[in-house]
């Protein structure tokens, strides 16, 4: 039979639309698969995982680096609900992803078909949008309704369920008429009114101790260019969250680095919490007031006026009554900066110097208090002489991205950001361990020709080692330091400091890492010795191979986190 030269199947409109909105890869395991031999025959590439569960974190690091939305695609049934908890972590963090997940065929819905489930269900709670396709003339329809609803406003996941029966399906003569490319982000970019933006820059100009705290939607925005030059405009010190690390430069003289839960006695927080704990004017740009990212909610004083910049409205008010700046943060920092840039800000610019001083003082009394473990000699190693090893290499653009738990404490809390050269990507939106590696991947991807090193526990690391097979299959050249201290960290360490003793799950038997990266045909080392892990790290991300550190840690070494505060000054 000799089908129409105008005839399509819907996969084949569907992979035609991926191209129209500028996706170029796309995080499948092979399903669907009339989607993906489409994909590909456009040359779309397939970034095949291992497991479903890190596909979505894959998607995740590489729309968190491209600007671009990611698009992760799986089987109907278990493959659907592995991809639950990366779209949930993407839904709290704003990330933007389109999930294609294949359905039953539509006359086998309901009747206990192989893998049915009702998807619906399954994804409203850790998508913004869902949606079943069953017309074959609304798939470029609801195709750039995902999109939209992906990249738009408070960015983050969807998901549309395409029943596999619909992907077969001819669609003579049916014209898509549709030409926008929807898959970056953010897709609009809308600021308050100027009314609003002149009450803000007044208060900003009559404050006496104002700080500016910055979470991760200025990444999101591209707003860190904005938020040096409000920085400089209104002389204002800046902290950041642990997601809002990276956002500006902590080489500058008034950079306050990370705050949140990094406050015990070794960390820089314990230093300059003062500044935000006695300000009468807090700015919020793109956080969402999250328990980690203030100490829980203890940091902001009760007296202290603020203004909060989100692209999402619900956020500001959440947590604290604020001036209401709802909008795209670039945006929003430029109209802001324009307006204080034509108004009398004598006072803030009398103030800078003595800001700049008691800066500085904070980060000399940092560099004295962790000189012992930051230059530590000892076997095993101390994370701090790893961040150490890895600082120089942020000059040269090095992406560092973060397993949870402690993993993303030590890149928060130790390594300093500079000017314009590396990005610190962290899984806090629901911080689930394990995601380190693929968000590596996926931000690899995004940016091939930036060195990436994926710094993991050995806990999270057992999640998903299984893909540095896909790193050496598909010639990723990610490096995955490795810090094996044979415990579950955290844990360990909060269940003593909660209950005075910890459970049977907290302790590993033990595991050379390196044969399990060997057996994938990933090269790999195992460092014991301080001295050597300098050129260890220097061969690996100069080989632009995949790469595999194994360094033995201390187990007894925790971040400074305000928890442990209290055992900490005993030592």
């Amino acid at each position: 039979m000799t089908l129409n030269p105008r005839s399509e199947t819907v996969a084949e409109r569907v992979a035609a639309g991926l191209q129209r909105h500028g996706v170029d890869l796309i995080f499948a395991q092979s399903l669907p698969s009339a989607v993906i031999l489409a994909a590909e025959a456009l040359g779309i590439r397939q970034i095949a995982y291992r497991q479903e569960n890190m596909g979505g974190a894959m998607a995740d690091g590489y729309a968190r680096m491209s600007h671009k939305v990611a698009v992760v695609a799986a089987q109907n049934g278990p493959a659907a609900t592995l991809l639950v908890a990366p779209l949930a972590e993407a839904l709290k963090a704003s990330i933007p992803i389109v999930a294609l997940v294949q359905d039953v065929e539509r006359h086998q819905t309901d009747k206990n078909a192989f893998q049915d489930l009702d998807q619906i269900a399954l994804f409203q709670s850790c998508t913004k949008w869902v949606r079943r396709v069953n017309l074959p003339e609304r798939i470029d329809d609801y195709l750039d309704a995902a999109f939209t609803a992906a990249a738009s406003g408070r960015p983050g996941p969807v998901a549309l369920l395409l029943p596999a029966d619909l992907l077969r399906e001819t669609m003579d003569g049916i014209p898509s008429g549709r030409r926008a490319n929807l898959g970056h982000w953010p897709l609009d970019r809308m600021r308050p009114a100027d009314g609003v933006i002149e009450q803000a820059a007044q208060w900003i100009a009559g404050a006496q101790a104002p700080v500016v705290l910055a979470g991760g939607g200025v990444h999101a925005s591209g707003a860190a260019a904005m938020l040096a030059r409000l920085q400089e405009t209104a002389c204002v010190p800046i902290a950041t969250t642990n997601m809002g690390k990276g956002a500006v430069d902590e080489h500058h003289a008034l950079s306050l680095g990370v705050l949140g839960a990094l406050t015990g006695p070794r960390a820089l927080g314990h230093q300059t919490k003062a500044f935000i704990e006695n300000a009468d004017l807090v700015v919020l740009v793109g956080t969402r007031t999250n328990q980690n990212g203030t100490d829980s909610w203890r940091q902001i004083p009760p007296t202290a006026r603020v203004i909060h910049i989100d692209i999402d409205p619900a956020e500001i008010g959440r947590t604290y009554e604020a001036l209401r700046l709802a909008g795209d943060a670039a945006e929003t920092l430029a109209a802001l900066c324009r307006v204080l840039e034509s108004i009398d800000l004598t006072h803030r610019r009398s103030e800078r110097r003595h800001l700049e001083l008691r800066i500085a003082e904070c980060w000399q009394r940092f560099e004295t208090a962790r000189a012992d473990v930051w230059n530590a000699a000892t076997s095993p190693l101390r994370p701090e002489r790893i961040m150490r090893e890895l600082q120089p290499w942020l000059s040269h653009g090095l992406t560092v991205v973060a397993d949870a738990s402690y993993s993303s404490m030590w890149v928060a809390g130790q390594l300093r950001a500079g000017p314009g050269g590396g990005r610190f990507i962290t899984p806090r939106g629901l911080a689930g361990l394990g995601w380190g590696l693929p968000l590596a991947i996926g931000a690899k991807l995004a940016d091939p020709h930036k060195p990436v090193v994926a710094l993991v526990g050995d806990g999270g690391f057992a999640h998903s080692w299984a893909e540095l097979e896909t790193m050496v299959r598909l010639d990723i050249p990610v490096v995955t330091i490795v810090l094996n201290n044979g415990i579950l960290g955290y844990q360990r360490d909060a269940e003593t400091v909660k209950f005075g003793s910890y459970t049977s799950a907290c302790h590993f038997s033990p595991v050379d890492h390196t044969q399990i990266a060997r057996a994938c045909g990933c090269q790999a080392v195992r460092v014991a010795e301080p001295d050597d892990l300098a050129a260890q790290i220097d061969s690996a991300i100069t080989s632009r191979a995949p790469w595999v550190i194994e360094v033995m840690t201390d187990p007894e070494a925790h971040p400074p986190l305000s928890l442990f505060a209290a055992m900490d000054e005993q030592r």
